[in-house]
This record gives C-alpha cells, sequence and structure tokens, in this order.
C-alpha cells in the first residue's frame, strides 16, 4: 500500500510567514503559481486545542486547491509526520499566535 507523500509548505502572506501541510505540491496552470492541495490538518478529538491550527483552519479550512505565488514560496519540504503549525512575523520571526499567555508580558 502506498501512501501519498506529506508536504511542509512555507510562505509569506501579509507580513506573516505561514506554514502549512499537504498532500499535493504542484506547478498551477496559472503562470507564475504554485498549486498547494489537499491540507492536512489535525483529526484529534483531544481536550488540548492547538491555536494556531484553529487560526490557519478558519482561513483555510474551506480551501480545495490554494494558488500561491511562487515568490511567496519560501520552502516546500517532504516530511515524514505532521509537527505543530506555526504562524510567524516576517521581520522578527516571532510566533503571533501563542499557546498559552506568558508570564509577564502583557499583550
Amino acid at each position: 500500500m502506498s501512501t501519498k507523500p506529506l508536504y511542509k509548505v512555507t510562505f509569506l502572506s501579509a507580513g506573516k510567514i505561514y506554514e502549512l501541510y499537504a498532500r499535493s505540491v504542484a506547478s498551477s496552470a496559472l503562470w507564475g503559481f504554485t498549486e498547494i492541495s489537499d491540507l492536512v490538518w489535525d483529526t484529534n478529538e483531544s481536550l488540548v486545542i492547538d491555536p494556531t491550527e484553529e487560526k490557519l483552519r478558519d482561513e483555510f479550512g474551506n480551501t480545495r486547491v490554494l494558488h500561491l505565488p511562487m515568490q511567496s514560496v519560501v520552502r516546500v519540504e517532504e516530511v515524514e509526520r505532521k509537527t505543530q503549525l506555526v504562524i510567524r512575523d516576517c521581520n522578527s520571526g516571532d510566533k503571533i499566535v501563542t499557546p498559552f499567555p506568558m508570564p509577564g508580558k502583557r499583550g
């Protein structure tokens, strides 16, 4: 039984660096774009909810195919398993969505 590869796609959008997991990455029929499809989300029904994944699912959950401009794609990696997703600020590299409030920091 052959399983489809899993890709971690890192891209820039609106001053943020996004990471998504997908089963399919290809050149788009639209010239100058990369086609990302079959996005992968956690299906765990656990009590712990990853706020970053929830934010990404709200934004991209109903997306069938994501067409990204080639110059916005930072990296595409074929990986063995999915890890925690991250959204970072493009300038500082700091995570935008943190799982829990940090002590001593006020936002």
